[in-house]
């Protein structure tokens, strides 16, 4: 049962988790199952982050990209239930559409190293040389290798090879070609195994779900509640203030943005020069847009596939991905068959954007901008469904602005920091005793694989504490 009024709850918990992103929810599983007393509070009226979901009508859209690893089954039945697990259902397809190449996959390892070597003309062992430096990846190694030095190993001068595999990694978490390969490589292994899949039902289904598995194993979940403060004494965490309100606990697990957890929450003050130089160093990751579409009651479109990563740019550019009111676009495609028992067909159109383009505009100008998103979206959606125009009876525009608002995220980002705020995020109980993050850092731990799997590790850095 989610609270909406902390002023009624106990004054005391042994761990507070401020924020319910995937990685801040199954923190929250684990240490209650672990016997701990946990708060979950979370500043939005609900839970999710950014792998949440609205209501305008009687459509329902889901905000965070519609798929992840099968991982992510095995890491439900292990720190959820088996019931949210056996949920987990293999998409249909993923297709490209640029200048470079049409393909349609099923995201298998199989799949598309056939792709790889059928319509690429790929030696099959470099193909299979490739994937296995990439499962060899370990974010405890200090391996200097970039993106760009990773693909010009294997695919010199093939910038089609370099679009078919980076494109969608750069769409799912910001990479680029000068980022660590590790940011890469252990994000496309988990994808790379057995296809791409989704939660039957819907991000509403999952996270009702996982309100009901949290209540079950004692956790107080309470929305509208704002961290402002983390009290710290004598270098360890004796508390919080949230809404105003002092509370005591042990240790607290932020699930928010990193540098606001240090510079606000925390403060500067209880951390030492060398800790402050490299998180001073820590660099956010890229924002987004999003524009939904509603279909009207009756109407329906033909399969496109589920996925659907589109450009109009020429080559592969991750600066051309980012530009404002650019070509470049990811269309998730919700059939009734992904909440079964309904008949409505929903699309969100994804683009990375730059918070900076959008944060200058006036508010005439602002809304100006998003009506042209919505205009631009549905223009290039028309190559793939025809008269998408007259079907639809609900659209709607995100923005960097958006996120940021309902995510308190620095500006608006949407995956995060870049890959040196790993370090700083793990290192935070080795600087104030108690104080723990779990949240989009270093790229990997984006998207819901990974951000459910950091959950696990910072809780059991908790328990360790606590116990």
């Amino acid at each position: 049962m989610i609270i909406k009024d902390i002023g009624n709850i106990p004054a005391e918990f042994d761990v507070i988790v401020a924020g319910s992103g995937l990685g801040g929810l199954t923190a929250a599983n684990v240490l209650a199952r672990q016997g701990h007393r946990v708060l979950l509070a979370e500043q939005h009226f609900q839970l999710g982050g950014l792998a949440t979901y609205f209501r305008r009508g009687r459509h329902i859209f889901d905000v965070a990209l519609h798929g992840f690893p099968i991982g992510m089954q095995k890491t439900l039945r292990k720190y959820w239930s088996r019931e949210m697990a056996d949920q987990i259902i293999r998409v249909k397809s993923i297709r490209f559409n640029n200048p470079q190449f049409s393909v349609e996959t099923t995201f298998t390892a199989e799949d598309f190293t056939e792709i790889l070597v059928r319509e690429f003309k790929l030696e099959r062992d470099t193909v299979n040389a490739f994937y296995s430096e990439l499962a060899a990846m370990n974010f405890y190694d200090a391996n200097p290798m970039r993106n760009r030095e990773l693909f010009d190993k294997y695919f010199p001068g093939r910038n089609d090879v370099v679009r078919l595999l980076m494109e969608p990694i750069t769409y799912a978490n910001g990479s680029t070609l000068a980022e660590e390969a590790i940011t890469y490589g252990i994000v496309f292994s988990n994808f790379m195994s057995k296809g791409c899949y989704t939660f039957a039902g819907g991000t509403d289904r999952m996270l009702k779900m996982m309100e009901e598995e949290l209540t079950r194993n004692g956790v107080t979940i309470a929305t509208r509640a704002t961290l402002e403060k983390i009290i710290i004494n004598d270098k360890r965490v004796a508390g919080a203030v949230i809404n105003g309100r002092g509370f005591k606990c042990r240790a607290v697990l932020s699930n928010g943005n990193l540098l606001t957890t240090v510079n606000r929450y925390a403060g500067r003050e209880h951390f030492s020069d060398d800790f402050l130089a490299q998180t001073d160093q820590v660099r956010l990751n890229t924002s987004s847009c999003q524009v939904y579409l509603g279909l009207k009651a009756g109407e329906t479109i033909d399969y496109i596939g589920d996925l659907l990563f589109t450009s109009d740019h020429p080559v592969y550019d991750p600066e051309a991905i980012l530009e404002h009111f650019g070509g470049s676009r990811t269309y998730s495609v919700y059939y009734p068959e992904i909440r079964p028992g309904s008949d409505d067909y929903t699309i969100v159109a994804s683009m990375n954007a730059r918070y900076e383009d959008w944060a200058g505009y006036t508010p005439s100008e602002y809304t100006a901008a998003k009506e042209r998103l919505i205009d631009d979206t549905l223009n290039a959606l028309e190559k793939y469904i025809p008269g998408i125009r007259a079907k639809i009876d609900y659209a709607e525009a995100a923005t960097p602005l958006t996120f940021q608002r309902y995510t308190l995220h620095g500006n608006g980002s949407s995956f995060g920091t870049k890959f040196e705020g790993l370090k700083v995020s793990m290192a935070l109980s080795e600087e104030v005793g108690g104080l723990f993050h779990a949240g989009s850092v270093g790229i990997i731990m984006s998207g819901w694989l990974g951000a459910a799997n950091y959950g696990v590790i910072t809780a059991h850095n908790v328990d360790k504490y606590l116990s």
